[in-house]
């Protein structure tokens, strides 16, 4: 089996290896203060294909969560594709999403758990825009039923020096 060669789409993702710190501002609805949290992540590749970012942070009981979210590019489909887990969730969030044409943002749908906690399932958007070679912004937000797209989390990464 030969190794496919890197697509610009996958060197694209490179430039989300390495050491990072974030801090985020979570919406958690109505009547609720903002959350806020701050942790880490470390990205590393594996090979020129995929990328692996490992986040900790805090969680409300002081014992960490851990997720991990992975990124490819699949040529067959045109798409960017991958997965997130995380340590305080049972559901596993599948991505196939988009660069836009600067190519500076990634859009990635998903599909998961409502808001409404009532089991039914609702669109999901995870974004990524790169600032610079030191920062991006991630951004999640999820659609309504009239189409229209509600932000409830956004978060600044930072590289560590």
């Amino acid at each position: 089996m030969q190794i496919p060669n890197p697509s610009s789409e996958h060197l694209w993702l490179l430039q989300l290896v390495g050491e990072w710190e974030f801090e985020h501002e979570c919406d958690m609805g109505p009547d609720q203060p903002i959350s806020k949290s701050s942790g880490k992540q470390s990205t590393r590749a594996l090979g020129a294909l995929w990328t692996l970012g490992e986040m900790e942070t805090p969680g409300p009981d002081g014992q960490p969560m851990r997720s991990i979210m992975t990124i490819g590019y699949d040529p067959g489909q045109s798409r960017f594709v991958g997965n997130f887990i995380a340590s305080c969730m049972t559901f596993q969030w599948i991505y196939s999403g988009q660069l836009d044409q600067d190519h500076r943002v990634l859009t990635l749908d998903a599909t998961g758990p409502s808001f409404s906690g009532d089991g039914s399932l609702a669109n999901y958007q995870d974004i990524i825009e790169v600032i610079d070679s030191d920062n991006y912004i991630f951004s999640s937000r999820y659609q309504n039923a009239d189409g229209s797209w509600v932000p409830f989390m956004k978060g600044k990464y930072t590289r560590r020096k």
